[in-house]
Order: C-alpha cells, then sequence, then structure tokens
C-alpha cells in the first residue's frame, strides 16, 4: 500500500538549503532587547531579560551589525492585526495537538476558518515528511516570506561595487597605473601618528565615497549610493555586497556599529 502524503502550499518553490533551526524571537523580544541595548545594557544582559540566552544575544547583535532594523526601532509602526501574532500561532499549534479542527480552532483564537486553514497549510513544518504544525516553524516561515527579496544596490550594481571597494581600500589608480594619493586624513586622539601606516591611512571613508561619486559622474543617475548603505553592506551579515575585511580600512577601527 502506498502512503501519499500531502503537499503543503509551498511545494511550487524551488528547493533551498535548510537554513537550522527557525529563529523563535518574534517582535516584542527584539524590540526589547535592542531598547535595552540603548541604555547601555550588553548584549548577553539584554537577551537574558527579554527571555532568551547570552549567546542568542551575541548573535543578534552581530548579525545586525550592531544596529536595530528599522522594524525594531522605536519609530516602527505596530503590525497590523490582518497578519497572525506569535502568540495566536502558539495557540493554534496548542489546540492542534489537542486534537481540535479547523473550524473549532478558529472560533477559540477569533479568526475565520480561512485564516487557520491556510496558515496550517503553508507554515506547517514539512521536513520531517509528516505535517506537523509548530509555532516557531511557522513563524519563521510567515517572517521569510514576508521579507522583501530587493537586493542591496551594490550587489546589483558591478561597476558601484568596484568603485566604492577601490576607494574603500585604498588602492585607486590613474591612468598610467600609479596609485592615486587618497584624501587628507587628520590624526587625532585614536588615529595617531604611529597608526598610519595601517590600512585607513589610505583609504576613503564612506561619506566621502558618497559625495565622490557626484562629481566623477555627474550625468550617471546609477553611480549614487549614501555612506549609510555602505556602512550596512559591510557591517550586516548576509547581504553579500561588500567584502567583510574592508572593515579594517575603516578609520574607527570597528569590527561592529556603536549603537
Amino acid at each position: 500500500m502506498t502512503i501519499r502524503k500531502r503537499a503543503s502550499g509551498r511545494s511550487s518553490r524551488e528547493k533551498v538549503s535548510s537554513p537550522g533551526r527557525p529563529k523563535a524571537a518574534h517582535r516584542e523580544q527584539q524590540v526589547l532587547f535592542w531598547r535595552l541595548i540603548g541604555e547601555g545594557i550588553s548584549s548577553e544582559a539584554a537577551a537574558v531579560q527579554v527571555g532568551a540566552s547570552a549567546p542568542v544575544g551575541s548573535r543578534w547583535f552581530r548579525e545586525a551589525g550592531g544596529m536595530p532594523q528599522s522594524q525594531y526601532s522605536k519609530s516602527a509602526p505596530p503590525i497590523s492585526g490582518r497578519y497572525l501574532s506569535f502568540a495566536e500561532r502558539e495557540d493554534i499549534a496548542l489546540f492542534r495537538a489537542q486534537g481540535l479542527g479547523v473550524c473549532a480552532i478558529a472560533r477559540n483564537i477569533g479568526r475565520a476558518s480561512s485564516t487557520v486553514s491556510r496558515e496550517l497549510r503553508r507554515n506547517a513544518a514539512t521536513r520531517s515528511g509528516g505535517f506537523a504544525y509548530r509555532a516557531t516553524t511557522a513563524q519563521w516561515h510567515a517572517n521569510r516570506a514576508a521579507r522583501r527579496p530587493k537586493l542591496a544596490k551594490l550587489a546589483q550594481n558591478l561597476a558601484l561595487r568596484k568603485y566604492v571597494e577601490d576607494r574603500l581600500s585604498g588602492n585607486v589608480t590613474g591612468v598610467g597605473g600609479d596609485v592615486a594619493p587618497g584624501p587628507d586624513v587628520v590624526w587625532t586622539k585614536r588615529r595617531s601618528v604611529w597608526r598610519q601606516h595601517r590600512r585607513w591611512a589610505t583609504a576613503w571613508s564612506p561619506e566621502q565615497i558618497a559625495r565622490r561619486m557626484k562629481l566623477d559622474y555627474p550625468e550617471d543617475q546609477t553611480m549614487r549610493i549614501s555612506h549609510e548603505a555602505i556602512y550596512q553592506a559591510l557591517f550586516i551579515q548576509g547581504r553579500g555586497a561588500l567584502r567583510r575585511e574592508l572593515v579594517a580600512c575603516l578609520r574607527s577601527g570597528r569590527a561592529l556599529r556603536v549603537p
């Protein structure tokens, strides 16, 4: 006898590699975590206060580049009530484990039965071959589906990326192949005289790169980028736009941003 397994609502998408264990953190945790970071609390202590472990807090801080994402900032608008929250997904998983049907679950959480049915079909855990519903896995699927597919500007435009990388590393050459001198750097405080041999002595700052681009390409609007976009491409993991080792060329000497 052949056992046919029910297909999920994601069966039409292309196969992707496993990202590991789904992230259980939801928006309330992240907002509180970054609020505590802004008050001067360490990432480890802030994670413990929001109900996560200290290593998880370090990973959140490192993956975000030391700055909160826009959806976790204080000025971010609250999530619309049309979307299921993590607490509602926990209730769905609990009622599902108790053997309740779709209509009964919908009545208990105050949602339409079509919403619950679609949630069970789209965001269920299918890795083990079954069709079990887990709140953490469902939340991870929902967060991934809500992400914008837009690529970073530096990842799309190769000429723009080369322009930024050459000036960040200080490897700007003229027509004859000679290395062009970088901008004048005022050596004060941390960047004292005995540090002039380091890589940032000839490197351009992101703000200098963004301003100079308008002079080198006055008519080409594709050769435009803000200094903040350059910083994000360097610090935030997963964007894949600039080489990570170029962080050593920044004059601050930091591997992460300071909130």
